[in-house]
Protein backbone atom coordinates (compact mmCIF):
# COMPACT_ATOMS: atom_id res chain seq x y z
CA UNK A 1 0.00 0.00 0.00
CA UNK A 2 1.49 2.96 -0.92
CA UNK A 3 2.50 6.11 1.79
CA UNK A 4 0.35 8.75 1.74
CA UNK A 5 2.14 12.00 1.04
CA UNK A 6 2.87 13.66 4.15
CA UNK A 7 0.48 17.09 4.77
CA UNK A 8 2.09 20.13 4.57
CA UNK A 9 3.05 22.28 7.10
CA UNK A 10 0.03 24.88 7.55
CA UNK A 11 0.99 28.26 6.59
CA UNK A 12 0.84 30.86 9.01
CA UNK A 13 -2.02 33.27 9.17
CA UNK A 14 -1.36 36.70 8.28
CA UNK A 15 -2.18 39.48 10.68
CA UNK A 16 -5.83 40.40 10.88
CA UNK A 17 -5.89 43.54 9.38
CA UNK A 18 -7.99 46.65 11.20
CA UNK A 19 -11.44 46.74 9.50
CA UNK A 20 -11.57 50.78 8.72
CA UNK A 21 -14.46 53.27 7.86
CA UNK A 22 -12.87 56.16 6.13
CA UNK A 23 -15.42 59.56 6.00
CA UNK A 24 -14.82 62.68 3.99
CA UNK A 25 -17.28 64.36 1.85
CA UNK A 26 -14.82 65.01 -1.15
CA UNK A 27 -14.41 62.09 -2.91
CA UNK A 28 -11.23 62.47 -4.09
CA UNK A 29 -9.40 62.82 -0.23
CA UNK A 30 -11.64 59.55 0.84
CA UNK A 31 -10.73 57.30 -2.02
CA UNK A 32 -7.15 58.91 -1.32
CA UNK A 33 -6.69 57.98 2.33
CA UNK A 34 -8.44 54.56 1.55
CA UNK A 35 -5.79 53.60 -1.39
CA UNK A 36 -3.36 55.01 1.22
CA UNK A 37 -4.59 53.04 4.50
CA UNK A 38 -4.81 49.90 2.20
CA UNK A 39 -1.37 49.91 0.54
CA UNK A 40 -0.07 49.51 3.89
CA UNK A 41 -1.26 45.96 4.43
CA UNK A 42 -2.38 46.95 8.04
CA UNK A 43 -5.95 48.30 7.23
CA UNK A 44 -8.76 46.60 5.20
CA UNK A 45 -11.42 49.56 4.60
CA UNK A 46 -14.84 48.45 4.94
CA UNK A 47 -16.53 51.68 3.71
CA UNK A 48 -16.05 55.10 2.43
CA UNK A 49 -19.05 57.43 3.38
CA UNK A 50 -19.57 60.71 2.19
CA UNK A 51 -21.55 62.26 4.94
CA UNK A 52 -21.91 62.41 9.37
CA UNK A 53 -25.20 60.51 8.54
CA UNK A 54 -23.70 57.96 6.21
CA UNK A 55 -20.69 57.53 8.80
CA UNK A 56 -23.44 56.60 11.57
CA UNK A 57 -25.62 54.52 9.64
CA UNK A 58 -22.54 52.99 7.92
CA UNK A 59 -20.91 52.33 11.51
CA UNK A 60 -23.89 50.51 12.37
CA UNK A 61 -24.47 48.25 9.53
CA UNK A 62 -20.25 47.09 9.16
CA UNK A 63 -19.09 46.95 12.65
CA UNK A 64 -15.80 48.91 11.92
CA UNK A 65 -12.81 48.55 14.45
CA UNK A 66 -11.77 52.56 13.83
CA UNK A 67 -13.43 55.10 12.18
CA UNK A 68 -10.85 57.49 10.16
CA UNK A 69 -12.63 60.90 9.39
CA UNK A 70 -12.59 64.39 8.25
CA UNK A 71 -14.42 66.99 11.02
CA UNK A 72 -16.65 69.06 8.54
CA UNK A 73 -18.80 67.10 6.71
CA UNK A 74 -21.87 69.32 6.14
CA UNK A 75 -25.19 67.91 6.38
CA UNK A 76 -28.49 68.74 8.05
CA UNK A 77 -28.93 68.26 11.49
CA UNK A 78 -25.79 68.13 12.96
CA UNK A 79 -23.52 71.39 14.16
CA UNK A 80 -21.60 73.02 11.06
CA UNK A 81 -17.69 72.83 11.51
CA UNK A 82 -18.67 69.68 14.42
CA UNK A 83 -20.39 67.14 12.09
CA UNK A 84 -17.21 64.58 11.99
CA UNK A 85 -16.77 65.13 15.77
CA UNK A 86 -20.67 64.91 16.83
CA UNK A 87 -21.09 61.93 14.46
CA UNK A 88 -17.89 59.88 16.33
CA UNK A 89 -19.88 60.78 19.76
CA UNK A 90 -23.12 59.66 18.43
CA UNK A 91 -20.94 56.00 17.14
CA UNK A 92 -19.45 55.23 20.33
CA UNK A 93 -22.25 56.06 22.83
CA UNK A 94 -23.64 52.62 20.73
CA UNK A 95 -20.06 51.05 20.54
CA UNK A 96 -17.60 51.94 22.61
CA UNK A 97 -14.43 50.10 21.60
CA UNK A 98 -14.92 51.48 18.05
CA UNK A 99 -11.48 53.50 18.00
CA UNK A 100 -11.88 56.65 16.03
CA UNK A 101 -9.29 59.37 14.21
CA UNK A 102 -10.26 62.79 13.77
CA UNK A 103 -8.70 64.76 10.68
CA UNK A 104 -8.95 67.97 10.79
CA UNK A 105 -7.66 71.60 9.73
CA UNK A 106 -7.90 73.12 12.17
CA UNK A 107 -5.16 73.64 15.28
CA UNK A 108 -7.06 75.66 17.40
CA UNK A 109 -8.22 73.90 20.58
CA UNK A 110 -11.31 74.22 21.67
CA UNK A 111 -11.78 71.08 18.93
CA UNK A 112 -9.73 68.80 20.10
CA UNK A 113 -11.37 69.36 23.46
CA UNK A 114 -14.92 69.34 21.67
CA UNK A 115 -13.46 65.66 20.64
CA UNK A 116 -12.52 64.39 24.29
CA UNK A 117 -14.99 66.52 26.07
CA UNK A 118 -16.34 63.13 27.34
CA UNK A 119 -12.95 60.82 27.69
CA UNK A 120 -9.69 60.87 25.65
CA UNK A 121 -10.15 56.73 25.73
CA UNK A 122 -9.96 55.42 21.72
CA UNK A 123 -9.96 59.28 20.24
CA UNK A 124 -7.63 60.76 18.14
CA UNK A 125 -7.39 64.48 16.75
CA UNK A 126 -5.13 64.76 14.06
CA UNK A 127 -4.48 67.90 11.64
CA UNK A 128 -4.94 67.15 8.44
CA UNK A 129 -2.07 67.16 6.93
CA UNK A 130 -0.87 63.94 8.91
CA UNK A 131 -2.87 62.43 6.35
CA UNK A 132 0.15 62.33 4.00
CA UNK A 133 2.30 60.59 7.09
CA UNK A 134 1.33 57.22 6.96
CA UNK A 135 3.48 56.12 9.52
CA UNK A 136 2.04 58.83 11.76
CA UNK A 137 -1.76 58.24 10.94
CA UNK A 138 -1.16 54.26 11.36
CA UNK A 139 -0.09 55.20 14.37
CA UNK A 140 -2.64 56.86 15.16
CA UNK A 141 -4.92 54.02 14.33
CA UNK A 142 -3.24 51.82 16.05
CA UNK A 143 -3.50 53.51 19.06
CA UNK A 144 -7.18 54.16 19.03
CA UNK A 145 -7.80 50.48 17.87
CA UNK A 146 -5.99 49.39 21.50
CA UNK A 147 -8.29 51.97 23.13
CA UNK A 148 -5.62 54.57 23.13
CA UNK A 149 -5.81 58.22 22.84
CA UNK A 150 -3.57 60.82 20.36
CA UNK A 151 -3.22 64.29 19.86
CA UNK A 152 -1.54 66.26 16.85
CA UNK A 153 1.83 67.66 18.44
CA UNK A 154 1.16 71.06 16.65
CA UNK A 155 -2.35 71.20 18.94
CA UNK A 156 0.32 71.31 21.74
CA UNK A 157 2.29 73.27 20.93
CA UNK A 158 -0.27 75.82 20.81
CA UNK A 159 -1.54 75.19 24.11
CA UNK A 160 1.91 75.10 26.02
CA UNK A 161 2.35 78.99 24.26
CA UNK A 162 -0.54 80.07 25.49
CA UNK A 163 -0.20 79.43 28.75
CA UNK A 164 3.67 80.96 28.52
CA UNK A 165 1.90 83.98 27.48
CA UNK A 166 -0.43 83.83 30.47
CA UNK A 167 2.93 83.10 32.80
CA UNK A 168 0.53 79.71 34.18
CA UNK A 169 3.65 77.48 33.78
CA UNK A 170 7.22 76.81 34.34
CA UNK A 171 9.56 76.76 31.73
CA UNK A 172 9.70 73.52 29.75
CA UNK A 173 13.18 72.56 28.93
CA UNK A 174 13.53 72.00 24.29
CA UNK A 175 14.20 68.06 25.77
CA UNK A 176 11.02 68.42 27.91
CA UNK A 177 9.55 69.59 25.16
CA UNK A 178 10.22 66.94 22.91
CA UNK A 179 9.03 64.17 24.95
CA UNK A 180 5.81 66.20 25.69
CA UNK A 181 4.82 66.49 22.08
CA UNK A 182 5.66 62.49 21.95
CA UNK A 183 3.40 61.96 24.96
CA UNK A 184 0.56 63.52 22.81
CA UNK A 185 1.41 60.82 20.26
CA UNK A 186 0.11 58.22 22.61
CA UNK A 187 3.33 56.51 22.67
CA UNK A 188 5.17 54.86 25.82
CA UNK A 189 8.46 55.76 27.80
CA UNK A 190 9.99 52.79 25.19
CA UNK A 191 8.27 54.51 22.07
CA UNK A 192 9.40 57.66 23.27
CA UNK A 193 12.81 56.38 23.86
CA UNK A 194 13.42 54.80 20.42
CA UNK A 195 11.41 57.89 18.71
CA UNK A 196 13.79 60.50 20.41
CA UNK A 197 17.27 58.21 20.37
CA UNK A 198 16.99 58.35 24.39
CA UNK A 199 17.67 55.81 27.06
CA UNK A 200 14.01 54.60 29.20
CA UNK A 201 16.14 56.17 31.87
CA UNK A 202 16.18 59.83 30.51
CA UNK A 203 12.76 59.59 28.99
CA UNK A 204 11.31 58.97 33.06
CA UNK A 205 13.35 61.19 34.20
CA UNK A 206 11.94 64.03 31.70
CA UNK A 207 8.10 62.81 31.94
CA UNK A 208 8.36 63.00 35.77
CA UNK A 209 9.85 66.03 35.27
CA UNK A 210 6.83 67.57 32.88
CA UNK A 211 4.43 66.04 35.40
CA UNK A 212 5.98 67.70 38.10
CA UNK A 213 5.94 71.25 36.72
CA UNK A 214 2.30 70.39 34.96
CA UNK A 215 1.62 69.64 38.85
CA UNK A 216 0.06 66.68 38.10
CA UNK A 217 0.75 62.83 39.17
CA UNK A 218 2.49 60.48 36.82
CA UNK A 219 0.92 57.87 35.28
CA UNK A 220 1.68 54.75 33.19
CA UNK A 221 -1.55 54.28 31.46
CA UNK A 222 -0.93 56.06 28.12
CA UNK A 223 -3.99 57.13 27.86
CA UNK A 224 -4.50 58.56 31.08
CA UNK A 225 -1.47 60.66 30.61
CA UNK A 226 -2.21 62.63 27.50
CA UNK A 227 -6.05 63.10 29.25
CA UNK A 228 -4.11 64.41 32.44
CA UNK A 229 -1.86 66.71 30.03
CA UNK A 230 -5.11 68.02 27.77
CA UNK A 231 -7.22 68.91 31.08
CA UNK A 232 -3.93 70.97 32.68
CA UNK A 233 -3.10 72.90 29.52
CA UNK A 234 -6.74 73.55 28.15
CA UNK A 235 -7.58 75.16 32.08
CA UNK A 236 -8.35 78.57 32.52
Amino acid sequence: MPERPSAEPAAEREPRRLRALVADDHYLVREGTRQLLESSGEVAVVGAPGSAAELVDAARRLGPDVIVTDIRMPGEGWRPGFEGIDAAHRIRAEAPRVGVVVLSQYADSIYAFELFKDGTEGLAYLLKDRVGDLDELLGAIRSVAAGGSVIDPKVVEGLLARRAVRGEREAFTPRERDVLREMARGRSNGGIARALSLSISAVEKNVNSIFLKLGLEASPDIHRRVAAVLAYLGGS
